[in-house]
C-alpha cells in the first residue's frame, strides 16, 4: 500500500475510532426517566416545574418526575442535584434566591452557584406588584413617595421573609427614593397581606398575581408593576418606570440548571426542548394568566443573566448589611 493511502487508511481509522469512543461513552439520552428537582413545595414553583415538564417529557420520551425538596434556601434541593451523575437525568428548578441571593445572604452556603451548576434555559420572569394599605389614601407611587416622605420614619413596608425578593424591592425602593421607612419582615406572604389590608403596615412588594387579585378585591391599592413595559395580563397598571424610577425591573425569575460536567451534547438538547416547551401558545397563556412574562433563553444568555443578578443584588445585600443566618 502507498505511504500516502496508508497514512489516508489510519487516519480514518482514527477518525472512527475516536468516534466509536464519543459514541460509546456518550450513549443516546436521555436513557432513563428524568427528574425535576424544586426547592419550593406548592405554589407557583410547583405549577411551573409541571407546565413545563409535561411537554418536555413528550419531547425527549421519557417521563419528567416533579421532586419536591425544599429547605435550606435551595440547598437541600442543591444536594440532592449535585448527588446525582452529571449526565442531564436530573435537573433542578433555580432561581434569583438560590443562584442570586443565597451567596450573598449566607456567610457558608453548601454549594456554588457558578462552579456546581451549568444553567439551562431561564423560564420566567415574575414581576412584583407594589401594593399599600387603602388606608394610607393613595393612588400611586408619587403620592406613596411624598407621603413617606412627609412622615419619616413612620410607614411601614412588609415582606414575605428577610432576604427575600419582595425585602429586597422594598429596599432598592427605598434607597432610589431616599425614603425613611422600615421594613417588617413576614413567613410568608399570606400573614403579611392581612396585615397589608388592614393597615398594620403599609405597602410592599407582592407577586403580581395575588397583589392583583387583591387589588380587585378591595383590600389593597394597586400601585405600579415591576416589569420593564406593562403586563398584557393587567394593562391598566402602571409599571414603575412609568412612575419616575427608569430602568426599574425587580421580582423572581426562574430557570433550569443540571449539575456542571454535563456533556454539552445533552445540555443543548435539554435547553432547545425546553425552549421549545415555553413557546407552546397553551405554556404560554397558562403563564401569563399567573403574572408570569415567560423568557426561553440559551445556556449562555442565562448564565449571563446570573452573572448580572448577583452583581447587582449582592451589591445592595451588602450596602443594607442583610444577613438570614
Amino acid at each position: 500500500m502507498p505511504y500516502s493511502h496508508a497514512r489516508r487508511h489510519l487516519c480514518l481509522a482514527a477518525l472512527a475510532a475516536t468516534v466509536s469512543g464519543r459514541a460509546a461513552a456518550q450513549p443516546d439520552f436521555p436513557s432513563r426517566p428524568l427528574r425535576l428537582i424544586i426547592p419550593f413545595p406548592g405554589g407557583f414553583t410547583d405549577t411551573l416545574a409541571r407546565l413545563v415538564a409535561q411537554p418536555l417529557s413528550t419531547a425527549l420520551g421519557q417521563p419528567v418526575a416533579v421532586e419536591q425538596k425544599p429547605g435550606g434556601s435551595g440547598q437541600i434541593a442543591a444536594g440532592e442535584l449535585l448527588r446525582a451523575p452529571a449526565d442531564g437525568h436530573a435537573m433542578m428548578l433555580i432561581h434569583v434566591g438560590t443562584h442570586a441571593l443565597n451567596q450573598a445572604l449566607f456567610s457558608k452556603l453548601s454549594y456554588d452557584a457558578n462552579a456546581d451548576f451549568t444553567p439551562l434555559s431561564e423560564l420566567v420572569r415574575l414581576p412584583n406588584l407594589l401594593i399599600a394599605s387603602p388606608a394610607l389614601g393613595v393612588h400611586s407611587v408619587r403620592d406613596l413617595v411624598d407621603l413617606a416622605r412627609s412622615k419619616p420614619d413612620t410607614l411601614l413596608f412588609a415582606s414575605p421573609g428577610n432576604g427575600s425578593s419582595g425585602h429586597l424591592a422594598g429596599e432598592l425602593f427605598r434607597s432610589r427614593a431616599a425614603l425613611r421607612v422600615t421594613h417588617v419582615p413576614y413567613k410568608g406572604a399570606s400573614e403579611s397581606v392581612l396585615d397589608l389590608s388592614s393597615g398594620r403596615v403599609h405597602f410592599s412588594f407582592d407577586t403580581l398575581a395575588q397583589g392583583s387579585a387583591l387589588a380587585r378585591a378591595g383590600k389593597v391599592t394597586a400601585l405600579a408593576v415591576t416589569s420593564p413595559e406593562r403586563h398584557p395580563a393587567f394593562p391598566d397598571i402602571p409599571t414603575m418606570n412609568e412612575s419616575g424610577f427608569p430602568g426599574w425591573e425587580t421580582g423572581p425569575w426562574f430557570g433550569l440548571a443540571v449539575r456542571s460536567g454535563t456533556p454539552e451534547p445533552i445540555v443543548t438538547r435539554l435547553a432547545d426542548e425546553i425552549r421549545r416547551a415555553l413557546a407552546l401558545p397553551e405554556v404560554q397563556t397558562r403563564l401569563t394568566a399567573m403574572g408570569a412574562s415567560p423568557i426561553g433563553s440559551t445556556p449562555q444568555a442565562f448564565r449571563q443573566q446570573i452573572a448580572a443578578e448577583q452583581t447587582r443584588w449582592g451589591d445592595l445585600i451588602r450596602s443594607v448589611g442583610i444577613r438570614v443566618e
